[in-house]
């Protein structure tokens, strides 16, 4: 890791500075560590919203940090067919590979920067397993998913897929070309990443050099997280400690700041983390496994479409024209 990591930041556009010349950066709210649990067919995610007032994270409903982790032959497992309603899947790979499927003929190897974006909306079942190639040999695997909230005039949106590949994220860097960022989607400043999304968002990842300091422009009215996904440094203007594993819930302000620190520990040379916000839905949330609506009727609603097969099965049938 990085999956992205250009030999030469000379070309790379730089993150403007007169976006920051009046900006007020945000402070630390709070920190949380995220704990480890386990998912799908049995692998290990570290859940980052775990520990927080979820209000704080709204649009997003959970952030699941899997790996990294070096699998021996036969050991990766995935998430086998089930279903989805009422919100977005976003599954970026930074290294590994993952397939995807679905019932409404989505599908693909997700790996090395790339990133699957996939809108359940009104409903949809999917896998996300290990390749055969990752299966049979083994071999380091690491990734993120984020579920993204849709409003609720939004939840009956037909299943809709994005596959984002690694070299679609817009490349940007600091002034001093000490930091590093994957804009994956929304806007930094002038600049937007390619994802399209139904809930106003930002989401990038970003490489820190040891030493350097990351300053970011951020919408006044998104919230601000910042999660770590390898490495060690200080988040805002107090430089509050923070390190792989948490998650920094940013408070008021429209610049988001982030410090390397001098040396690293760990495999990772440099700060790896996400810096993620958007505009909160404000909406009562009913939620119950794989279904997230607004109230409790239409979640037994979700589940009775499931069990009668109206969200479709993988592999997708076809329409008769």
């Amino acid at each position: 890791m990085p999956a992205i990591q250009p030999a030469d930041l000379s070309g790379v556009a730089r993150i403007g500075s007169l976006d920051l010349v009046e900006a007020a950066d945000r402070p630390v709210q709070s920190i949380a560590d995220a704990p480890k649990m386990l998912e799908g067919a049995g692998f290990e995610v570290r859940r980052a919203f775990a520990e927080i007032d979820l209000s704080l994270a709204d649009p997003f409903l959970l952030l699941d940090h899997m790996g990294a982790v070096e699998y021996a032959p036969g050991e990766a497992k995935g998430a086998p067919d089930h279903p989805h309603r009422g919100f977005e899947t976003v599954t970026y790979m930074m290294d590994g590979e993952l397939e995807h499927r679905d019932s409404n003929g989505g599908g693909g190897v997700i790996t090395d920067g790339a990133t699957q974006w996939m809108t359940a909306g009104a409903g949809i079942v999917h896998s996300e397993m290990p390749t055969e190639s990752l299966f049979a040999t083994g071999g380091l695997f690491h990734g993120v998913q984020l579920w993204v909230n849709l409003p609720s005039k939004e939840k009956w949106t037909p299943p809709q897929y994005q596959d984002l590949e690694a070299g679609q994220v817009s490349l940007l860097a600091s002034e001093d070309g000490g930091a590093l960022v994957r804009l994956i989607a929304g806007e930094l400043g002038e600049h937007r990443g390619p994802g399209s999304t139904h809930t106003p968002i930002t989401y990038a990842h970003a490489s820190v050099s040891p030493g350097a300091r990351l300053r970011l422009p951020w919408r006044k009215d998104f919230n601000a997280l910042v999660y770590i996904l390898a490495g060690r440094g200080s988040a805002g203007p107090e430089r509050q400690p923070i390190r792989e594993g948490q998650l920094a819930v940013m408070g008021a302000g429209d610049a988001v700041t982030v410090f390397g620190d001098e040396s690293m520990e760990g495999p990772s040379p440099t700060l790896e983390m996400l810096v993620l916000g958007g505009l909160p839905i404000k909406e009562q949330i009913a939620w119950y496994g794989p279904f997230v609506m607004n109230t409790r009727e239409e979640l037994v609603e979700a589940f009775q479409d499931y069990q009668a097969g109206r969200m479709g099965s993988i592999p997708a049938k076809r329409q008769d024209s």
